[in-house]
């Protein structure tokens, strides 16, 4: 008689066998059915505007960032039988979901950042939007979550912007904040990719992200959390990359510190500064001067600010390297007095320069001009504003005309 193992062996070819026949039948109708799916389309756009419009703040200098709402939303919803239902834009307002949801378990979420700005001209413009949606779409891949086609993204957060155009300040430094997101919506406590999709797109008038304003930070380089590691999802704008940031962070604004710099490893490897990405202007030990920042190495989000940075500085000749460095790196290069500026940058803060980094209970400054920022942050800063804010014309800052 055959042993349990034999027979357990036998058990196991035969339904391997079975597995490949049945993927063999099945897969040619998965892939006619993939090909049938809708995708999302611009041309669908149903438009409903609100009867009840909300009060505007009067005075753009007491917005505060995430905390106001415009009139309308955008959103689309998908099943993987028929792909994207036609996108909708309509009064703002809560969205209902079964307590069974797998995004309310399991973290099946993720989200963008993008701004429209009124330029000095009154036209509307947004920043690369399809570095936005590049990345929005590698984070909903990445969390078995349907992506968008991105040209018909754009143009339907484009109407959804040109409907609340008048929520658009038209200070500088000031910003229509703009947050894509996907939330899985299966009713289904099982661990599993998706049946049911929902996006959404809110618009939030907003001011400067840190309470400072454009103020120099203090942050803390933390060797007690990490943030990502090698294999993880830290190049995904996803939800649960930021729920266990909370805590540190309120530890780090205990210690005075605005913000958290993350560490990777027991070299203390530099990442990122709380959402943003972080750079260091320094004469490296070569004697070689230089703009570091951290590579792409998918420990880090692909910050299209941090693009922006980069493409900028090597348009001007600078020497930009995309490398690891640790904090033992940069407290000896402050302590040689070759780092000449720290600043981070994303698209809600822009560019912050930092002037202190508290680590391992020792604190190191580096040496800011009267003005408050260092002559490449400030130049940096003009650079990018005068884009967005169309003192420059620029492919990098699409306008929205007025529909």
């Amino acid at each position: 008689a055959a042993s349990a193992d034999q027979r357990s062996m036998a058990s196991t070819l035969t339904m391997a066998r079975l597995l490949r026949s049945s993927t063999t039948l099945i897969a040619p109708l998965a892939q006619r059915q993939l090909r049938s799916l809708s995708t999302l389309q611009h041309s669908r756009l149903d438009i409903s505007l609100t009867s009840n419009p909300k009060q505007k703040c009067e005075d753009a200098s007491e917005l505060k960032f995430g905390k106001t709402f415009s009139d309308h939303m955008l959103t689309a919803d998908w099943d993987e039988v028929n792909g994207w239902g036609a996108p909708r834009i309509h009064e703002y307002g809560d969205i209902q979901l079964s307590p069974a949801a797998i995004c309310l378990h399991y973290g099946l979420e993720c989200f963008e950042g993008m701004k429209a700005y009124r330029g000095v001209d009154g036209q509307v413009r947004m920043f690369r939007p399809s570095l936005n949606v590049k990345r929005f779409n590698k984070s909903c891949a990445r969390l078995a979550m349907p992506t968008v086609e991105p040209e018909d993204f754009i143009n339907c957060v484009k109407s959804l912007v040109n409907v609340d155009r008048d929520w658009i300040p038209s200070e500088r430094g000031m910003s229509l904040y703009i947050r894509p997101t996907m939330i899985a919506t299966t009713p289904f406590l099982g661990v599993g990719p998706p049946s049911n999709a929902r996006m959404f797109v809110i618009l939030s008038p907003a001011g400067p992200y840190y309470a400072g304003g454009f103020k120099p930070i203090r942050i803390l380089a933390d060797t007690k959390h990490c943030r990502a590691w090698p294999g993880g999802i830290g190049d995904a704008k996803a939800g649960g990359n930021y729920a266990p940031t909370i805590v540190p962070q309120r530890e780090a604004q205990a210690l005075k510190c605005d913000q958290i710099l993350w560490l990777l490893g027991d070299e203390h490897s530099v990442t990122e500064v709380g959402t943003s990405n972080f750079f260091v202007h320094w004469v490296n030990t070569e004697g070689v001067e230089e703009v570091i920042t951290a590579p792409l190495d998918g420990t880090i989000l692909e910050g299209v600010t941090r693009q922006a940075v980069i493409d900028l500085l090597r348009e001007e000749n600078f020497n930009v390297s995309e490398r690891n460095f640790t904090m033992p790196d940069l407290t000896a290069a402050i302590g040689d007095g070759r780092v000449r500026e720290i600043f981070s940058c994303g698209t809600a803060v822009t560019i912050a320069t930092i002037k202190e980094i508290s680590y391992m209970g020792k604190d190191y400054s580096v040496d800011i001009p009267e003005g408050g920022a260092g002559e490449l942050t400030l130049h940096l800063t003009k650079k990018i504003f005068d884009i967005q804010y169309g003192v420059v014309e620029h492919e990098w800052a699409p306008i929205v005309p007025p529909s």
